[in-house]
């Protein structure tokens, strides 16, 4: 039997392993580095499909399939990108076959982090109102969110929710590196514009 020590030993060695590390242990049997993948990604993902979709059914189905394809693809999956690229990647693809046909991306619920929103906001140097309590920063940001075309709102959420950079979420979205860094650029100077608009109106 490991003693109390050789069990945090181990903890301690599967926390310090990366995504594709883990995804190779799990390849290679071991349920753990699964359980350990999906805790870590679940909740990340799971907000990506509910804003990209504004429809919680929906993105339940298709967060449910990633997981499925993640282990179907398992047996095969070697190292080529970053495990969150990778996983983004079938994420983004499901998205395109199973909405397209039904209905616009441009539907989301922005957002619902307010952390995350202070900080875009304090790095676009947006200065609000001292007023504006932070429920009002949020429906005005995700407002502008709203706004964006599709391809420019999921590339800004992927930065600015996930940190991904340029280079991962264009291969998520399978386009050049310079046709993201435009969307990218394009969805904060939109969303600059469309919060101090609405600022000024206010």
């Amino acid at each position: 039997m490991l003693s109390n020590d050789s069990l945090a030993a181990g903890q301690s060695t599967a926390a310090q392993s990366t995504d594709e590390q883990l995804m190779l242990a799990y390849q290679a049997g071991d349920i753990k580095a699964f359980e350990s993948l999906y805790s870590k990604h679940k909740g990340p993902l799971y907000r990506y499909f509910v804003r990209q979709l504004h429809d919680n059914q929906l993105a339940e189905d298709l967060y449910q399939e990633v997981w499925g394809k993640v282990i179907k693809a398992a047996a095969h999956y070697q190292v080529t990108a970053k495990f969150t690229t990778w996983l983004y990647k079938i994420a983004h693809n499901l998205i395109i076959d199973h909405v397209r046909a039904v209905k616009p991306l441009d539907h989301t619920q922005g957002l619902a982090d307010e952390q995350t929103m202070e900080n875009f906001i304090a790095s676009a140097d947006i200065e609000p109102d001292s007023q504006l309590q932070q429920q009002q920063q949020a429906k005005l940001l995700q407002g502008c969110i709203a706004l964006l075309p599709s391809v420019q709102k999921e590339a800004f959420l992927l930065n600015v929710e996930l940190g991904l950079t340029a280079s991962a979420i264009s291969e998520i979205g399978q386009v050049t590196l310079e046709a993201t860094k435009s969307r990218i650029r394009y969805a904060y100077q939109s969303i600059k514009t469309c919060v101090a608009n609405k600022l000024l109106e206010g």
